[in-house]
């Protein structure tokens, strides 16, 4: 009899111990799927979209200031913030295979609207980023950001969209956007630019990223884009 009972009990516990251990490697499995479906939208935006992204250095009047453009004319229309190349004397513009231009300013709206058209004069076609709607912008969903914070250039980071300001007209992320990262896309898993980066939260002025980040939403940029089509600016 004692036998028996100390025979299924090893049995039971085989049993809970293999359950388990099948448990656990479904999840981790799970996870691992996850998280490889995520590595792969970065990677594919990163890759089709990087292209379109150059670096900018303004010589302003207390300094360079650096900031990051998204073509979105292949002739070299690029759109930017406009406190990235405010009062500047001299632009000059990096593409993302390390050529050179200096821009002229096609159009800007100041710093309350905080966006800006350059115009460089490339040696070939440039690839362009896709306005999409941010209408559609959801709190919660993924987004990424590439730009040139502190110089180093091409610089993914990932996050979501924290919350929408209605009111102030601005999307909120938690994706690291630091300085030099402004006038660049933000982006949704789809690739298309649901946002310009402007500025972070810094109250205790350390000038980097503590999670708050804001971007101008895309619709705004179209009607900026429009606008300055309308006076025939490019």
């Amino acid at each position: 009899m004692i036998k028996n009972v100390l025979i299924f009990s090893l049995i039971l516990t085989i049993t809970f111990f293999y359950n388990a251990q099948f448990a656990t490697s479904a999840t981790f499995y799970g996870l691992k799927n996850a998280f490889g479906g995520y590595e792969d939208i970065n990677m594919k935006v990163y890759e089709r979209i990087n292209p379109a992204i150059v670096y900018i250095d303004a010589d302003v009047p207390n300094g360079i200031s650096s900031g990051t453009g998204c073509v979105i004319d292949e002739s070299g229309v690029i759109l930017t913030s406009s406190h990235v190349i405010d009062g500047a004397k001299n632009i000059i513009v990096e593409t993302s295979n390390g050529e050179e231009y200096k821009a002229t300013v096609l159009f800007s709206k100041g710093v309350e609207k905080d966006l800006a058209l350059l115009k460089i004069t490339p040696k070939n076609s440039l690839p362009c980023v896709k306005l999409g709607d941010s209408s559609n912008v959801k709190v919660g969903q993924q987004i990424l950001a590439i730009g040139n914070p502190f110089g180093f250039q091409g610089t993914l980071t990932t996050g979501i969209v924290s919350r929408i300001d209605y009111k102030r007209n601005k999307i909120q992320t938690d994706a690291a956007i630091n300085p030099g990262s402004s006038g660049g896309p933000l982006l949704n898993a789809n690739g298309e630019v649901i946002g310009i980066s402007q500025s972070i939260y810094n109250p205790d002025n350390n000038k980097s990223n503590i999670g708050i980040g804001f971007a101008i939403p895309s619709n705004t940029a179209k009607d900026f884009i429009k606008l300055a089509k309308a006076e025939k600016k490019f």
